[in-house]
Formats: C-alpha cells, sequence, structure tokens
C-alpha cells in the first residue's frame, strides 16, 4: 500500500485548478527572483519627458501591411487644449525595433554575478519601451512591478514560517499540558484574536523607523504579521491536541518514557500535518495582502525600495485611475497571487481529505 504522502499527491495531481496555478506562481517567482533580467530597466530608472505615458504599442506590420520584426514607433508629447491633458501622439515616420538581451543598467543576478543583459529593450537612441506604461515621475511600471513581486511575493514565506512556529509551538504546548498554562496561553490567544487586525498592523508598524534600510523594514512587517497572525492557528493546534493526547498509541509511548518534546513533535503534530500544509497555502495569501494594505497607506515599505502596496499607494486618487488605469496593473498581480494560493489551498485540503479518495 501506498504510504499517506504519495495517496494526497496522487489525489492533488487531480485537482486541475490547483495544477493550474503551480504553474502561474511558479512563473511569477521565477520572475520575481531574476526580475533584473526580465525587467527593460531598474526599479527606479527614470525617464524625463516621458512622466504617464500609456502602455506602448508593439507592432508586427508596417503601414503597408508588410510582415516585420517587433518594432514601436516614437511617440512624442503633447497637450490636449481642449481637456488640458497630456497626450502622446505616434511619430510613424520613426521606427525602432524590439531588441532581445540587449544592454541595460548594471547588476548581479542573485546578488553575486555582475551583469548588464536584460530580456528586451530598445536601441540607445530610442525611446522606452513602457510595456505597462510609465509612473508620474517617468519610471516603466512593468519593471517596478516585477520587483515589487520580490517582496510582495517573499514576505509571506517568512511570514507564514514565523506565524506557524510561534502558532504551533504555543498551541502544542497549551495543548498537551492543559491545566493553568493551557489557561493562560488561551487568554492571550483570545486577546490576539479580539484585538482589530488592520489598526494594530497600523501602530506596529507606525513604530517602525522611516530611516530604516529595506532590510531591515522588511523583517520588521514580517514580524508585525507574524505577530498578528498566530492566534488562530494556536487555537487549532490546541483543540487537536487535546483530542489526541488520550489516544492509546500517545500513552504507550508516554509510558515507553517520551518526552513531551517528542510526544508533540513526533507522534502528535505529524497526525494532523496535512491540516497544517492546507493552513500555510492559506495563510501565504493573507501575508501578502497584509503587506499590500501597509505598504498602500504608507505604513510598510518605503522608497526607494517597491512592492505592489508601495505601487498602488501612487494611484490613490480618483483622477489617476480615471485618467491612467495602467498604474494599477500591480493590483491585478496581487489578486492573481492570492488566487492562486488559494486554488493550491483548494488543492491540498481535497487532497488531504480520506473521503474524496472514494
Amino acid at each position: 500500500m501506498a504510504p499517506p504522502w504519495k495517496l494526497m499527491w496522487w489525489q492533488f495531481r487531480k485537482h486541475k485548478a490547483a495544477q493550474f496555478a503551480m504553474v502561474v506562481l511558479g512563473i511569477m517567482y521565477v520572475l520575481a527572483i531574476f526580475a533584473d533580467v526580465f525587467a527593460p530597466y531598474g526599479a527606479t530608472e527614470r525617464f524625463p519627458g516621458s512622466e504617464d505615458a500609456p502602455p506602448t504599442r508593439i507592432r508586427l506590420m508596417d503601414e503597408n501591411g508588410a510582415l516585420q520584426r517587433p518594432f514601436i514607433y516614437a511617440r512624442k508629447r503633447t497637450l490636449d487644449l481642449e481637456t488640458v491633458r497630456v497626450t502622446y501622439v505616434e511619430d510613424k515616420t520613426e521606427t525602432y525595433p524590439v531588441l532581445f538581451l540587449v544592454q541595460g543598467q548594471p547588476y548581479k543576478v542573485l546578488g553575486m554575478l555582475p551583469m548588464r543583459l536584460r530580456l528586451l529593450g530598445t536601441p540607445a537612441d530610442g525611446p522606452p519601451l513602457f510595456l505597462f506604461g510609465s509612473d508620474q515621475l517617468g519610471r516603466d511600471v512593468f519593471s517596478r512591478t516585477l520587483y515589487g513581486s520580490r517582496i510582495s511575493l517573499f514576505i509571506g514565506f517568512g511570514g507564514v514560517f514565523l506565524t506557524f512556529l510561534i502558532g504551533i509551538s504555543l498551541g502544542g504546548i497549551a495543548g498537551y499540558f492543559g491545566g493553568t498554562i493551557d489557561e493562560i496561553l488561551m487568554r492571550i490567544v483570545d486577546f490576539m484574536v479580539s484585538v482589530p487586525q488592520i489598526p494594530l498592523w497600523m501602530a506596529l508598524a507606525g513604530a517602525v523607523p522611516r530611516q530604516w534600510p529595506v532590510i531591515r523594514t522588511y523583517f520588521a512587517i514580517t514580524l508585525i504579521l507574524s505577530i498578528v497572525g498566530w492566534g488562530g492557528l494556536a487555537r487549532t493546534v490546541r483543540g487537536k491536541l487535546l483530542s489526541l493526547r488520550e489516544e492509546d498509541y500517545i500513552m504507550a509511548a508516554r509510558l515507553y518514557g517520551a518526552r513531551p518534546k517528542r510526544l508533540i513533535f513526533r507522534y502528535l503534530l505529524p497526525n494532523f500535518m496535512s491540516y497544517l500544509l492546507v493552513n500555510v497555502t492559506i495563510s501565504i495569501p493573507g501575508m501578502i495582502l497584509g503587506e499590500t494594505s501597509l505598504s498602500f497607506l504608507g505604513l510598510g515599505i518605503q522608497p526607494p525600495a517597491v512592492s505592489w502596496g508601495s505601487l498602488l499607494r501612487d494611484v490613490q486618487q480618483l483622477a489617476v485611475v480615471a485618467q491612467r488605469p495602467w498604474q494599477m496593473i500591480p493590483g491585478a498581480f496581487v489578486v492573481t497571487a492570492v488566487l492562486m494560493f488559494n486554488f493550491i489551498g483548494d488543492g491540498l485540503r481535497d487532497a488531504a481529505d480520506p473521503y474524496a479518495r472514494f
């Protein structure tokens, strides 16, 4: 008979939505890790005279209908006197090819290997290639979205790790020992769960000094999200252990001389590891949304660092939404990432359900 983990994997492979989500998330994480390669420009690289430019239209056919290699037209910035809005008009007399593996600003792949090659770009004398348009400072939204995904996607793993470390440890202690320890820990959990999350996020994030470097701010935000999110998991772990600690195999292990630490982590927790695995995939979107919310409110990642939340902070005004909707594209990445993690969570939940196999 196959082991439980293999049975769970076989069942998970039948969940098409979860399989699709894994592919999409895999692509998103590859783009985040190698953002320097896939992004045409640096996160803070500016192009004066190209502020609030709409997405560049890549063409394959010229004015005569002949098929060409991908190219773009030059664009001229003009002022519409009727609407008093800046518009960009294509100059079809000037064409520039879209190049692959072009030289750009120097960077280091994974922080180690120095390179200058970027996947896409235009000639040095050509106009910038804005796949998602530009922002109010003339920075490429597509490049900044890829760079921002590094913080927004990976902050979920750090936050979930700390949440599970705190929740499993305290929930396991409360559920195994019971009595006074259980009462004290559960009252702490009740207090943490009863406090509104957003005001607590804002209060804790507001205490983070604005002059801190990006790495320190990143870990501070991860710690804040973890402090808020461990209560529900601790309560669930405690309930599971209360029901399992009186089982015969636990009594036998206790009589054999097994220590409490071994009983909790070797015998009790593995019996509902499938639930914990599902909870991980469901908790990561919550961490992503938490960071996005804090950065959107100006309490999270600060410039010059970028995240999806800090990019969305620039589109808080209704005029930006109405006139420059391309600057809201980072929000689509947030929605996509959260949906994909939820699909994977659904697949793991169905695979871990023993009744779903029959």
